[in-house]
């Protein structure tokens, strides 16, 4: 569990994809510079800006960790457009910040994922006792023998 003041990973994810596009957009032809090369900058801070919040503002968690995993998707589609402009430099340059993009996506998945699954824990404090199956008993073993 990480601390009130420590970020979790996907923060820091989501500051590297900024950085990683601000400096990619230096690069792009003028003609896209202000073009294409604004609308993914606002969109990496918007996503960057999302992360924070979702991070912070507890008592909204779940709803705000759902609009980041759309934002992160909108994300992707303009970094797609701006490839298909031809507004990189190098190719190399676009798969590297694809692949950042597609693991942030998978990391705020994830803690959209954990948020709205029921956990053991949650059901224990409504009263709900929870165990594991057992696989080692008679019957099981009987059908699993058969």
């Amino acid at each position: 569990m990480t601390s009130r003041f420590q970020p979790p990973p996907i923060i820091k994810a989501t500051e590297r994809l900024l950085l990683e596009i601000e400096q990619a957009v230096r690069q792009f032809p003028r003609y896209h510079r202000y073009a294409v090369g604004a609308d993914l900058r606002k969109q990496a801070m918007t996503v960057f800006s999302n992360a924070n919040r979702a991070w912070r503002d507890r008592a909204r968690q779940a709803e705000l960790v759902g609009q980041l995993v759309w934002d992160i998707d909108s994300l992707k589609q303009h970094l797609q457009l701006a490839k298909l402009l031809h507004a990189f430099n190098s190719f190399r340059r676009f798969e590297m910040l694809a692949r950042l993009a597609q693991e942030l996506g998978a990391q705020a998945g994830g803690w959209s994922r954990r948020l709205s699954a029921p956990s053991a824990q949650n059901a224990q404090a409504s009263g709900v006792a929870q165990r594991g199956q057992k696989l080692s008993t008679r019957t099981a073993l009987a059908g699993a023998n058969s």
